[in-house]
């Protein structure tokens, strides 16, 4: 790669690996953005080892931080964009990365970014990946979850709560409504745990690694009132279908759907909460 904007090389030896001080002095994590970048060499090689790249793909990093996993990322692919809301931390990744091919940065929040748009612009589905912030990795999946027929797979730093409840089966403790908002479009596999000396600044809780696979077309026929169903059946777990689900649909219902309207939500499989979503009045 070119050197006039490759990172340097030769970094001497540092706790976990991290980069000196050098590289990235001055540019310290923000509570409000929900920062903890991520320094282990070995969780950074594990995680491209897991997305191996290919030169015809088009990849796209959310929230990239310093730039530790964009270095050994950038040049693998067709393009590499980047979304970064942080200004600081965009002039310190263009100052570093500006000049290399295939390369974009995007001063943008993620929460609000196009990604249907730039897969257009790029003429390809893309690959998501993202050390997520702790405090919108949900409503930041449901954001790119509604982009799905233009991503191919997300591979995603998140809580390992988080991770947890993405892959949790029915009558789990983890099972909820992110499980089962995810579950028609993407097949998740949980790849690796971190611990919290891998971050800058270290969390207090640990981390894990996944990988959600976009399904071409969804696990299970997906009904207009599903959202609404779901949502309503997790706000209140303890409580039975019956009476989770009273203001949008009755017994009958979810009778028709052949489910029992005494079992509580967290008993259900994910194509279950459709069925009775399909019961549901059109003006209901």
């Amino acid at each position: 790669m070119p050197a006039a904007w490759w990172p340097p090389r030769g970094w001497p030896s540092t706790p976990h690996g991290a980069a000196p001080e050098r590289f990235h002095r001055v540019i310290l994590a923000r509570k409000r953005f929900g920062q903890h970048f991520l320094h282990d060499r070995g969780v950074l090689e594990r995680i491209v080892q897991e997305i191996a790249p290919q030169p015809d793909q088009a990849l796209v990093e959310i929230g990239p931080g310093r730039g530790a996993l964009t270095e050994r990322l950038i040049g693998r692919s067709r393009s590499f964009d980047a979304v970064e809301i942080d200004r600081d931390l965009v002039t310190h990744l263009r100052s570093h990365f500006g000049a290399a091919p295939g390369f974009r940065l995007h001063e943008a929040d993620a929460l609000e970014f196009d990604f249907a748009q730039l897969a257009a612009r790029r003429a390809s589905r893309l690959r998501v990946i993202g050390n997520l912030p702790y405090n919108i990795s949900t409503p930041l999946l449901f954001h790119v979850a509604a982009a799905h027929a233009h991503i191919d797979d997300l591979h995603v730093m998140l809580q390992k709560e988080v991770i947890d409840r993405i892959v949790a089966a029915p009558g789990s403790r983890d099972y909820g409504r992110l499980t089962v908002m995810l579950a028609p479009w993407f097949e998740a596999t949980p790849l690796f745990d971190v611990g919290p000396g891998a971050f800058t600044p270290a969390p207090r809780v640990w981390s894990a690694v996944a990988r959600l696979k976009v399904r071409r077309e969804p696990a299970f026929e997906l009904p207009a009132a599903f959202a609404r169903t779901v949502s309503a059946a997790f706000s209140q777990r303890r409580k039975t279908l019956r009476n989770a689900l009273r203001s949008v649909i009755g017994i009958e219902g979810i009778v028709a759907a052949g489910v029992d309207p005494s079992v509580r939500p967290e008993t259900l499989a994910p194509a279950e909460f459709a069925r009775i979503a399909a019961q549901v009045p059109p003006n209901q």
